[in-house]
């Protein structure tokens, strides 16, 4: 094992920095291999499947987000004596990849096409090697403990032979068929894209209205060319259809209208002539037509809408795709042939206009679907592609669900994830890419197709498929073929099925139900048992972030700035399972001064512990704690971390690790810093005995309580642990890890608290007796600050608490130094025969606390002073009754103006009664 002492200074500096410490642990973490799997851990398996990133991908908050929450379920684990496994990998991202590729050929002045595939291929592949590492590195930076050793890439030879076989099975089973059906064009990439790579666009676009001339017995058809102005010359019957694409007029089959709409009954079955094109079309009724929108009259395009692919299957149409591949119109276009759609849109509108087929323009709004990758518009496109019946397979990932070998966290999202798979349709696994994994399909000279499997040469006389497979087909996959299948390896028997698989709540559809149907179908049991969603992450208004907005925020930024742990705190304890998060920079300050307060607790307890060894032996346990003479404060501190150690192990095992991690800040900032911290340093000027026990307390708890903390916070952690615990001076471990063999100190192998061993240090009594102190301590302090006492300046009080009174007496010197109270002028008695005079009062349940004015305040002065204030709220009051009875001003101000200023006055009035309170206890 190395030395994690290289750059470690001998003491703690004053102040924790986050840029000297997180690389240089995590360099100390990999090179001693701390995130390997252990053969000698106590426990089974515990797995998670990195979601692969882009190979082209640039760190961002998702990627955070995801980190975050995965690296904390392995810490938690691999300290729970798991035998922890986080399989890291990144995808060849198909269209995302190319893309790139193709921008740095096309400034080189050439194209894919000019260099041709094997070429490209190879660009593509130096391309992946020079700037594939990039986000791996940057997962480093956040701290990810993925075991490296077993990195996997969607392509490796390996993962490409998962796919092949997987291919062959579906192939061979019937599940895999070629067919022609309507898909996502992309006309710049020009493939088929998936529906996660359309992103819609709420725009201002037009509507058209366009007269469709109906064949009647005076009119048969045009005779005249079209562009003449006289094309739809004689004709005397029209139906009128409404359209946002003019262009895709050239694909119609027909024309539809809704059953029983009166104004179109007796056209129905009749044909209306399609302008252009002469073409005839049958007027049909179907459901799926809305009366009330446009006209009424929709007509359909087949080849290029998916409503009307359906309508078009129902009615048994003609579907003529208009389209080449890079969306200019094709042979089918007629006059229009060659032109792009746009070009064409505009061309057949002035068209339309000569020959007063042009009935009107509006303005409307419509979602565009756009090309995540390409920009442009997506085209629906009529194409030939391989599908994937996904029937079969559906019905197993439903099952898994249903039954309860899965299980969703939150739990509403099973209802979404239902819906999609009980209305899934088959899947179009075919992309015209040339980056991927090519479709193991070997056409043959005399018509016949072969899929040889893996193992297996293919035909020599036969030629392959051009096409790739669909990203998602090799990623969902990923739990499986990382670990070695479709072979029987090591991996495979030992991590397969994985436990956790975590992600984003938006690819619950495209990735996490195609891994059930998959891992379901190919391996026989569901790949995970648990699915945890985690929400989107936002501005802190909850816009999402965009580069349109200016709100997209640099992770490495935030990191430089604030550090990771501020980062992962943040992301993990801002939101719940399953819910947006709003990424406040004010809580990214927050989390970065929590680890410095942190480092500030730390140093203070080390500077406390004298000689006391920094051993598990130190501890308090339930047997000492029974024992020997700890004081009330001392029960109290250890009842309430028993308490918290409870509490966050119920949150964890329910997957709500924000409230987990928020119950620890609170705890570690509020109650062991502000309190016990403050306690502690009274109790240390007391005897020898008094000292060490306070020191095992001290130790105790904040030992207990990084252990708790790092999984959310794991650079910090550590640091301030190495040297709590002097781990760097004791490299042989105590009992203090389940792992026996493991030859280091590090938090990362520490045994995490758990409820079951400090169940016993539960002490309901001494939370309730400190409670009353700490209560008394308080309103002390906050009448000091009512009445503006200096800080420095010593305090009387006389104390009546009745059968409490032998309580507060043995608490007495930590309320006199914590409520700044004279020792000699701290009375504490079972009852009083008079109330003093001119003294502030505090009343807690039984328990009553007068403190003597006199020696506070200048009498005279404060009276003054509340008399001015008094005359100044009587006249707020006086100002704000009268406006709110004024019928005026209640019948025209807004509702939210009206309400504040009834709060406003209900303040007002409470302001008032407390100085007539303050005044009255002054005479």
């Amino acid at each position: 094992m190395t030395d994690p002492t290289a750059a470690r200074p001998l003491e703690m500096d004053k102040a924790y920095e986050h840029r000297l410490v997180e690389q240089r642990l995590y360099e100390w973490w990999e090179r001693n291999g701390l995130f390997a799997p252990r053969d000698d851990a106590p426990r089974p398996p515990f797995v998670i499947s990195i979601p692969p990133p882009n190979v082209t991908g640039e760190l961002h908050l998702g990627h955070a987000m995801f980190v975050a929450i995965e690296d904390l379920l392995i810490r938690w684990r691999r300290m729970q004596g798991y035998q922890t496994l986080w399989v890291p990998g990144t995808d060849h991202a198909g269209i995302a990849t190319q893309t790139q590729v193709e921008k740095l050929l096309e400034r080189e002045g050439t194209s894919r096409q000019a260099v041709g595939r094997e070429e490209f291929l190879r660009r593509t592949w130096e391309w992946k090697e020079k700037y594939g590492g990039e986000i791996t590195r940057q997962l480093r930076r956040l701290g990810a403990s993925c075991d490296w050793s077993r990195e996997r890439f969607t392509l490796d030879p390996g993962l490409s032979r998962a796919v092949h076989t997987a291919f062959k099975r579906l192939y061979d089973d019937g599940l895999i068929y070629r067919g022609t059906y309507l898909v996502n064009w992309s006309p710049k990439l020009q493939t088929a894209v998936s529906d996660l790579e359309v992103e819609y666009e709420e725009r201002n676009v037009s509507i058209w209205y366009v007269r469709y001339p109906v064949r009647t017995a005076d009119w048969a058809g045009p005779t005249a060319p079209w562009g003449s102005g006289q094309w739809a010359a004689g004709a005397t019957e029209f139906i009128t259809v409404a359209t946002t694409r003019p262009e895709t007029i050239l694909g119609d089959t027909a024309v539809a209208v809704a059953p029983g709409d009166p104004r179109y009954a007796h056209l129905v079955g009749k044909e209306a002539i399609l302008p252009a094109l002469a073409r005839p079309l049958p007027i049909i009724a179907d459901e799926y037509v809305d009366p009330e929108f446009g006209s009424g009259a929709v007509k359909i395009t087949p080849a290029h809408d998916k409503n009307d692919y359906e309508i078009g299957k129902r009615h048994h149409l003609p579907m003529i795709n208009i389209l080449n591949p890079d969306a200019t119109i094709n042979e089918a276009g007629g006059p229009y042939v060659g032109l792009d759609r746009f070009e064409c849109r505009k061309a057949i509108l002035a068209d339309l206009e000569r020959e007063g087929l042009l009935v009107k323009t509006e303005p409307h709004k419509m979602n565009v679907g756009i090309s995540q990758r390409g920009g442009e518009i997506i085209e629906p496109l009529l194409s030939e592609q391989w599908f994937v019946r996904t029937r079969p397979l559906a019905d197993l990932a439903i099952a898994a669900v249903r039954d309860g070998r899965v299980r969703i966290v939150p739990e509403r999202f099973e209802k979404v994830y239902f819906h999609w798979l009980e209305n899934i349709e088959d899947w179009c696994i075919s992309r015209q890419l040339w980056w991927g994994h090519r479709i193991p399909v070997w056409y043959m000279p005399d018509g016949s197709i072969v899929v040889p499997g893996p193992d297996e040469p293919p035909p020599a006389e036969g030629v392959q498929d051009p096409d790739v497979l669909d990203t998602w087909f090799s990623s969902g996959l990923w739990p499986f073929s990382t670990l070695g299948w479709p072979d029987e390896t090591d991996d495979y028997r030992r991590f397969y099925p994985t436990s956790v698989m975590e992600t984003g709540y938006d690819i619950l559809f495209f990735w996490v139900a195609r891994m059930m149907m998959m891992g379901c179908y190919f391996t026989g049991q569901p790949p995970f048992h648990t699915v945890y969603l985690h929400g989107l992450v936002r501005d802190e208004h909850g816009r999402k972030m965009s580069k349109s907005f200016g709100n997209v925020v640099n992770p490495l930024e935030i990191i430089e700035q604030y550090g990771a742990d501020a980062l992962r705190y943040t992301l993990v304890t801002s939101g719940t399972p399953g819910q947006d998060v709003n990424l406040n920079p004010q809580r990214i300050e927050s989390a970065r001064n929590f680890a410095n307060k942190i480092w500030n607790i730390t140093r203070f307890v080390i500077s406390k512990l004298g000689n006391l060894p920094r051993t598990e032996s130190s501890k308090v346990t339930a047997e000492s704690l029974q024992t020997a003479g700890y004081t009330l404060a001392d029960r109290w501190i250890l009842s309430r971390y028993a308490h918290l150690v409870a509490e966050v192990d119920r949150l964890m095992e329910g997957y709500n690790f924000g409230e987990a991690g928020r119950q620890i800040h609170d705890f570690l900032w509020g109650e062991f810093a502000d309190w016990y911290v403050e306690i502690a340093k009274v109790q240390l000027e007391g005897d020898e005995q008094r000292n060490e026990l306070t020191r095992r307390v001290l130790f105790t708890v904040l030992d207990g309580s990084l252990r708790l903390l790092h999984p959310f916070m794991p650079f910090v952690t550590e640091e301030v642990w190495q040297y709590l615990t002097e781990a760097y001076q004791r490299p042989d471990p105590e009992p203090a890890t389940p792992f026996a063999g493991l030859g280091l100190r590090t938090i990362s192998y520490a045994t995490y608290p758990e409820p079951a061993s400090l169940a016993a240090m539960r002490d309901e009594a001494a939370e309730a007796d400190w409670s009353l102190v700490q209560s008394l301590i308080v309103a002390i302090r906050n009448v000091r600050s009512e009445y503006k006492v200096e800080p420095a300046k010593l305090v009387a009080a006389t104390v009546v608490a009745g059968d409490r009174a032998d309580l507060l007496q043995a608490q007495a010197a930590l309320i006199s130094r914590l409520a700044r109270v004279a020792a000699g002028d701290l009375v504490i008695v079972s009852e009083l025969a008079e109330r003093p005079r001119q003294a502030a009062s505090i009343v807690i349940g039984s328990v009553e606390c007068f403190l003597p004015l006199a020696g506070m305040i200048d009498l005279a002065a404060e009276q003054a002073r509340l008399q001015k204030e008094l005359a100044q709220a009587e006249a707020d009051v006086a100002r704000r009754t009268a406006r709110l009875n004024n019928e005026s001003f209640i019948s025209k101000a807004p509702p939210h103006v009206v309400q504040r200023e009834r709060e406003g006055l209900e303040a007002a009035q409470a302001a008032l009664a407390r100085l007539r309170e303050r005044l009255a206890e002054l005479a």
